[in-house]
């Protein structure tokens, strides 16, 4: 299996980041993605920004609550993968982008945490990718039975102790999370 790693940014967009839908502590989540980022980008690890789109709503496709959301910091050598369900491989391309770049390991951060980031996590698993799920690096809203801190709370014991699928999931807070050799 490759040892490459990428980074998945999974839907932080501005129709998640602004608003009626703004996640719980985002303005500190786009720094920790801006970091990690950089951080693959100093070893040429793949940085994939993975964009939700919908028909209508807040992420219409094409719309401004579709595009990445404000503060950012994307390149031109990033590639962006387009979706429409809560599995970023689902009807994508990823698998195959991740197969031209010979990746053998992701690190995955991003919004929601209960849906796409959950999802896409476990769709990794089950297709033999061994995850680092950055620990305060994803994001969602509260509802009526939790709030967002119980909710990626509870997703990051829930995700790290699945062992079923082989590969698993580690924890890692952004500032340790390192690419490459």
């Amino acid at each position: 299996m490759p040892t490459i790693s990428a980074l998945l940014v999974i839907d932080v967009q501005r129709g998640l980041c602004e608003g009626e839908y703004r996640a719980f502590e985002v303005d500190q989540l786009i720094a920790r993605v801006n970091a990690l980022t950089t951080e693959a980008r100093v070893v040429n690890a793949p940085v994939v920004f993975i964009q939700h789109e919908a028909k209508s709503g807040p992420l219409q496709y094409g719309s401004e609550g579709w595009h990445l959301a404000l503060g950012i910091k994307a390149s031109p050598s990033d590639i962006l993968v387009r979706k429409t369900t809560p599995d970023s491989f689902l009807r994508t391309n990823l698998e195959q982008v991740l197969k031209q770049h010979d990746v053998g390991h992701l690190v995955i951060c991003g919004l929601q945490t209960e849906y796409c980031v959950d999802t896409t996590t476990r769709r990794a698993l089950a297709l033999g990718y061994p995850v680092t799920l950055v620990a305060d690096a994803h994001s969602t809203l509260g509802n009526e039975h939790l709030s967002a801190a119980q909710i990626i709370r509870h997703h990051n014991d829930t995700l790290s102790s699945i062992s079923s699928f082989g590969p698993m999931a580690r924890l890692m807070p952004a500032s340790e999370v390192r690419f490459g050799a």
